[in-house]
């Protein structure tokens, strides 16, 4: 039998399991618990159904769990049982299966399992175990020792084991997040969707306001039957009126001096709400009271996060009043100030730009040392460094910061210039960016042959100039995504220890995005989720830039409604 808590307290220490490797079937499941030194303490063969108890007694030891997080811990949440750490192996994989200091030693090690699953394999977490690849997995404790052999043989491995141990965090987050929903005000969403589009209306039919306009568009265009969803007739339209027009975006638009583009742009904007946000959207993702955002844990290549069903990346403005706190509740919303700059500067060691950003706002930092004239400038100059600008306003302004912080500029030139040359690049912690497509080499292998025509030219440097934007703008994005993980998984265990009871009963992360966390928290303890949020921003820079003297200033609120933020 498997041993109690209370049993395993009178064997000591020595019997404690360091982890706790997890595979197997939905109906059975192979259990095998190792101490630090990777000695197997047990080794049993389970009905599935038994997972949580067994997880139950384990967990009071704190060890990490080696398992695919997606398919065993929503069931877990299901029976009211939390762990603190684990080891993704699926998660693991994908990383370093990439990454430049593992990939030689994964590269014959077929695709199983435990490799990332094609998306349309993938399905929200609802089951009580969750996914079953359609290929089974190696072993896990196979695995789990030829990953961490791996880690140990490459050139950082504390910064590849900080990584792994960061990734995994953020996939329990997302499995907790998903369980725990983001309070959803229905009544309020239905009245902000009345307010702006009219009364309801079925699928299919345009909503009263958007029909109003749609006259109004009809009428300044002399085009009475234009449908404005149709790019190819919308723009045949506003050419037939005398503009001049390639495409249908906003922002081109609203160049335009036309009786029809003031209703165009309203139209344009209330018909994305009510396609993406309107009546079918919150009969279909809301219930109970709750929003349950459907997160896929490093689904950018840079290692940020995507999402499935209901587009939880991307709540608008327009509704964000409907995500409202229960009674007796609150919500802390926190965003980090210009996190990619400020992860540029830790990772060029750039003490002049962590000096501009001090305890202040990095932009107004860069016009006070005299680079650029105000803090728009600063800031276009700074995303043209990012994503490689090298036109406009910020392409004219990237010379200016390059003089007053070299290492900074000089670090994302040097990715981009590795980019060109068709190389890798990796970041802080050694997430590495993919390699050219085979279409992208055939273009630069054309380019060299003697007889190349000039077409073939102007496309190879353009997909190289291309892919150098690319791989510029990945190690800092990936970076920052590190660094957003290390915050989570920080906040995470600090919002844990801030109350008792289940998952639901405490401060609890509800939603993420890219740099910005939304806890909810019952009231009484809402100030100090707030300083939660700060005290884990300050760990998870020092975790990937130790002394060097960058801060992550947070914008902090605490509010009934996001609206309010």
């Amino acid at each position: 039998m498997t041993l109690t808590a209370a049993e395993r307290d009178s064997d000591g220490a020595s019997s404690a399991p360091s982890h706790v490797v997890i595979d197997g079937t939905r109906e059975r499941i192979r259990v095998r618990a190792l101490d630090s030194g990777g000695r197997v303490l047990e080794d049993r063969l389970l009905p599935a159904v038994q997972l949580p108890t067994l997880v139950e007694g384990w967990e009071p030891f704190s060890p990490r769990w080696v398992w695919d997080t997606a398919a065993r811990y929503p069931g877990l949440l299901a029976a009211g049982v939390r762990v603190e750490r684990c080891h993704d192996l699926r998660l693991a994989r994908g990383i370093l299966r990439r990454a430049a200091a593992t990939a030689e030693r994964f590269a014959a090690i077929p695709v199983d399992g435990w490799d990332d699953l094609p998306a349309e394999q993938r399905t929200a977490p609802a089951a009580l175990f969750g996914l079953e690849p359609e290929a089974a997995p190696a072993d896990a404790l196979t695995e789990f020792e030829r990953q961490n052999a791996a880690v140990e043989a490459a050139p950082r491995p504390g910064a590849l084991r900080l990584l792994l141990a960061a990734e995994s965090a953020g996939a329990l987050a997302a499995a907790e997040m998903w369980h725990a929903g983001l309070p959803w005000r229905a009544d309020v969403h239905e009245r902000i969707l009345e307010q702006r589009l009219g009364p309801r209306v079925g699928d299919g039919v345009r909503p009263a306001v958007l029909e109003r306009l749609l006259a109004e568009i009809r009428e300044a265009l002399t085009a009475p039957a234009l449908n404005p969803d149709s790019p190819v007739e919308l723009v045949k339209a506003l050419r037939a009126a005398g503009l001049v027009v390639e495409s249908t975006r906003s922002r081109e638009l609203a160049a335009l001096e036309h009786p029809a583009i003031p209703p165009l742009l309203e139209y344009k904007k209330l018909a994305r709400l009510a396609s993406a946000n309107g009546w079918h959207w919150l009969d279909r993702w809301v219930e109970q009271g709750r929003f349950r955002p459907d997160y896929v844990v490093g689904g950018v290549v840079t290692g940020r996060w995507a999402t499935r069903n209901g587009g939880a990346m991307q709540l608008p403005k327009q509704i964000r009043a409907a995500v409202t706190a229960d009674a007796g509740w609150r919500l802390v919303v926190a965003d980090a100030a210009q996190l990619e700059p400020r992860v540029l500067a830790g990772m060029a060691q750039d003490r002049s730009m962590a000096k501009a950003g001090h305890g202040r706002d990095l932009y107004d930092g860069i016009v006070a040392t005299g680079a650029v004239a105000d803090r728009t400038a600063a800031k276009y100059g700074m995303l043209g460094a990012l994503y490689g600008a090298t036109q406009g306003t910020g392409g004219r302004l990237v010379p200016r910061l390059a003089q007053r912080f070299p290492q900074s500029l000089g670090l994302v030139e040097r990715a981009a210039r590795i980019g060109e040359q068709g190389a890798t690049v990796s970041t802080l912690l050694g997430r590495t960016s993919p390699p050219p497509s085979e279409q992208w080499r055939a273009a630069q292998r054309a380019a060299t042959d003697l007889d190349a025509d000039p077409v073939a030219l102007r496309r190879a440097r353009s997909l190289a100039r291309e892919q150098g934007r690319f791989t510029r703008n990945f190690v800092v994005q990936g970076t920052a995504a590190e660094w957003a993980l290390c915050w989570m998984a920080e906040l995470r265990k600090r919002l844990w220890e801030l109350g008792s009871g289940a998952l639901h009963e405490r401060p609890h992360l509800v939603y993420f995005l890219h740099d910005e966390v939304l806890v909810h928290t019952p009231e009484g303890v809402a100030e100090q989720a707030a300083q939660a949020v700060r005290e884990a921003a300050v760990t998870a820079g020092r975790l990937l830039f130790g002394g060097f003297p960058i801060d992550f200033p947070l914008d902090v609120a605490v509010v009934d409604s996001y609206a309010d933020a």
